[in-house]
């Protein structure tokens, strides 16, 4: 097998466990408000302090990947948030979780910049996206076996069980990711130069790299790309903090509806993940680079918008699940594409831009995490915080039409440009 699928083999296991810690408190979320004495609106910010914290050190965490290299950096990373995942489940308070989830937060900060960084480093261009998109399935299948694992484990052991055991197998990954890895393709033992020559890596000297900070916030182009991951979040967080919440008390669902379909909107977002970059991929070499990305971002998640508004006007447990699978997966669609293009455009800089991007996206992750429990109290009806969400998916969508991948945010230096 080629090393650079063993990378993505690593970001994938890595990608699945970051999304089962992270959905894991959501589907305990019940019975952690029960023990616990923690309201509603405390529950919002027991959720927002990690999206918060994820947020602030975003930009930082995708900025050190390019400074430092993501193999000492990831490994930082999971070991941070496999630790904190491991102290979720001695929380005793709503003080103690809160502060918990904020340090989890600040741990797992520049994750999936740095799986960016590696991909950019590790994969040619014309694999980019199916490479993210591999990642991103590997996010879903983590939150479709979050309630299948945390479920039959809370039942037997407790709720903290479920923490305790996620978060020693983080720590493992981390130790195999340092042990194996390495930041530039050609200093990896046994690597072939068959395969050197496709990945085609630019010259990695593991020293300290200067950020070109003002060249890329300069640049229209980055903004607009920040608008639409920011909108897209307060869709996509959803998922990851409140549905199960949403589906117990707004819809009715039991436990054992909750374990046989909650899964759903995950398995779709997995497959989505895949078809949009692969999708991509080829549409790149069809109709080129620009609308090639342009046409997948805006066609998943406007009709991620429109299943959105539609599960609204429903009320069955069956088609409420089935349109946020929908929603879900036409979203998801778009995801690949999202880091894609971050990669298109910040090329060497890809953890920074990923890093601002993904950062767009905690403000709104914070917000719709935050308001979902103050709106359902302020209307009386899970259905109300769907509302701004469904607007927000639409803003994304727009987004898109202003987005130009064929514009790099820095423009390459005389030795890096290569001879005709």
């Amino acid at each position: 097998m080629p090393h650079r699928f063993r990378v993505l083999a690593l970001l994938f296991f890595a990608s699945t466990i970051t999304y089962i810690d992270r959905v894991c408190i959501s589907v305990a979320g019940k019975d952690i408000q029960e023990e616990l004495g923690i309201t509603l609106q405390q529950w919002g910010w027991v959720l927002g302090a990690f999206v918060l914290a994820y947020g602030l050190f975003e930009i930082p965490g995708g900025a050190l990947g390019d400074k430092y290299g993501p193999r000492k950096i990831l490994t930082r990373i999971v070991a941070w948030w496999s630790a904190f995942t491991i102290l979720t489940g001695f929380a005793q308070s709503f003080r103690q979780l809160l502060v918990i989830r904020f340090l989890f937060g600040v741990g797992e900060a520049g994750a999936f910049p740095n799986f960016s960084a590696t991909i950019a480093r590790w994969f040619p261009a014309h694999e980019r996206a199916r490479a993210q998109s591999v990642v991103w399935m590997a996010s879903r299948i983590g939150g479709a076996l979050s309630p299948i694992l945390v479920i039959p484990i809370q039942q037997a052991w407790g709720w903290r069980a479920a923490f305790y055991l996620f978060g020693i197998i983080g720590i493992v990954w981390a130790a195999v990711w340092f042990i194996w890895f390495r930041d530039d393709p050609r200093r990896k033992k046994n690597i072939t130069a068959a395969e050197i020559a496709v990945i085609d890596p630019a010259p990695v000297s593991g020293e300290k790299t200067r950020i070109p900070w003002g060249q890329i916030f300069s640049k229209p182009n980055m903004w607009w790309i920040m608008l639409m991951y920011h909108a897209n979040a307060w869709c996509g967080f959803f998922y990851l903090t409140w549905m199960h919440i949403f589906l117990a008390n707004g819809r009715g669902f039991t436990a054992g509806e909750l374990l046989a379909l909650s899964w759903l909107p995950f398995v779709f977002g997995a497959i989505a993940n895949v078809i949009g970059g692969i999708t991509s991929d080829f549409l790149v070499k069809r109709i080129g680079l620009k609308w090639g990305r342009r046409a997948v971002g805006c066609g998943g998640l406007g009709a991620a918008t429109i299943f959105l508004v539609l599960t609204i006007f429903t009320q069955g447990k069956f088609t409420t699940i089935l349109f946020l699978a929908l929603a879900y997966g036409f979203s998801d669609f778009a995801l690949p594409v999202a880091w894609a293009v971050c990669l298109d455009v910040g090329q060497k800089n890809a953890g920074l831009v990923t890093g601002a991007m993904n950062m767009s996206a905690q403000v709104g992750s914070f917000l719709t995490t935050v308001l979902f429990g103050y709106i359902v109290v302020a209307f009386g009806s899970y259905n109300a915080p769907l509302v701004p969400i469904a607007i927000m998916s639409l803003v994304a969508t727009l987004a898109w039409l202003k987005i130009d991948p064929t514009r790099p945010l820095v423009k390459p230096s005389a030795t890096e440009i290569l001879p005709p």
